[in-house]
């Protein structure tokens, strides 16, 4: 079995949807292993934006099996949205097959999200408040509800009244709000249960014996690894695990079944809500690359904070998810950029740092240690071949790689799939 891992190396919307997307039309099985509807995948087919938000990018493939897998948490009533949407674009949604281990977002898990960023104040993490971190509380905390007991309606109804018995004292006492009534939450639930329920499958069971198979699978993560829950800016991080170690967890494949870890990274640094940002620009450059880039969240529509590319987070992301090669995308955002700049290191407290550092005080600390490159200030939007991109673009592709101490092996100059080129030889 050829398995890859598809991986963002910095606070996510990296592109790893068009990655995925490219990557997709060479696979058998495509997963989902982590996150929910708090992240997007937009993929760009023809003159065609879809937005996905849980389906994984390869039911745009026909034939393609597209699996939502045991460390994905659901919203049922947005994934039935979702497959609304695709139907009616004529997309063949047969492929896809929902984990029934995989857990769900209940009615009051969004509920306590906004409730609780509302509590926080000034302290608030800037969650996109669809539920998942509470969704996420509920399941380490064994309280859970999982897809199979949306199959099962007296179960889901047991389970539901005993969860809200403990949050609605909640509401009342901690937030101030209105209690939730069990059977009105269950009903909201069910009457989307038989859209759903033909695509629930044990994919954990699915997984392992493709491993037997000479089947390729590819493995798509949401977020990115300084948004995960234990590498990430805590709290300023996802309740999930992005990394490369996450898709193991998720899926139930042997880390040992991993053949290849492909890093996204952009060709400067974005970030949404709140947390350190060392090469973040708040001025009109920073401006211009949210507005060249189209820097507005796929699930929110919050703008995105712009900064340069940090070479220190690719070059610790690549350590911590053992990544063989990167792809980098929105090359094109930088064309009329002139010089260009890498962060290459860290000033704080008197050091200079090569790693981003787990104190998330000593990272609000640190001042980036620049390398400028010459910009290539020429349209680079219509490249389709290795000979076509400019030296100085190929000279900034390759620092990256020597920065980072990946290859890189993927070039994004668009959002379409004819807009990526393979560098390798």
């Amino acid at each position: 079995m050829k398995t890859t891992v598809i991986v963002g190396t910095q606070w996510g919307d990296e592109g790893k949807g068009r990655i995925c997307d490219y990557l997709a039309g060479q696979a058998d099985y495509i997963v989902r292993y982590q996150g929910g509807n708090n992240a997007g995948h937009t993929v760009v087919v023809g003159t065609k934006t879809f937005k996905l938000h849980l389906i994984p990018s390869g039911i745009l493939h026909p034939g393609k099996l597209s699996i939502m897998a045991d460390g994905t948490l659901v919203d049922p009533r947005v994934l039935a949205a979702e497959l609304d949407g695709l139907q009616a674009e004529g997309i063949d949604t047969s492929g896809l097959r929902i984990s029934g281990a995989a857990h769900v977002i209940m009615p009051y898990h969004p509920v306590i999200d906004q409730l609780e960023e509302e509590r926080r104040g000034a302290g608030k993490i800037g969650t996109t408040a669809r539920g998942v971190g509470p969704a996420y509380a509920d399941k380490a905390a064994r309280t859970g509800i999982r897809v199979y007991d949306l199959l099962n309606p007296d179960v889901l109804r047991k389970r539901v009244a005993g969860a809200l018995e403990a949050k609605n004292v909640l509401f009342a006492q901690l937030y101030g709000a209105k209690p939730m009534d069990p059977d009105a939450v269950c009903d909201e639930v069910l009457a989307v249960v038989p859209k759903l329920a033909p695509y629930v499958a044990d994919t954990r069971r699915m997984l392992v014996e493709a491993a037997d198979t000479d089947a390729r699978v590819l493995l798509e993560g949401a977020q990115a690894t300084f948004l995960d829950l234990d590498y990430g800016t805590y709290p300023n991080v996802t309740s999930s695990h992005p990394v490369s170690g996450g898709a193991c967890l998720g899926t139930g494949i042997s880390p040992t079944a991993l053949d290849e870890v492909i890093g996204v990274v952009k060709a400067y640094a974005t970030r949404v809500g709140s947390g350190p940002f060392p090469t973040e620009l708040e001025d009109r450059l920073g401006d211009s690359l949210r507005e060249r880039g189209h820097e507005y969240g796929t699930t929110t529509g919050r703008p995105r904070r712009c900064g340069w590319l940090d070479a220190v987070m690719v070059r610790t992301a690549a350590r911590i998810n053992g990544l063989t090669s990167l792809a980098v995308t929105k090359i094109d955002v930088l064309d009329h950029a002139d010089p260009i700049r890498i962060c290459v290191g860290y000033e704080a407290r008197g050091e200079t740092l090569r790693s981003v550092p787990s104190d998330v005080s000593v990272f609000e600390a640190c001042t980036p240690v620049y390398e400028e490159l010459p910009g290539w200030c020429c349209d680079t939007s219509g490249v389709r071949r290795l000979a076509d991109v400019p030296a100085n673009t190929r000279a900034f592709l390759d620092r990256i790689g020597e920065l980072a101490g990946v290859p890189v092996r993927f070039a994004s100059f668009g959002p379409e799939r004819t807009q990526l080129v393979d560098l390798a030889p």
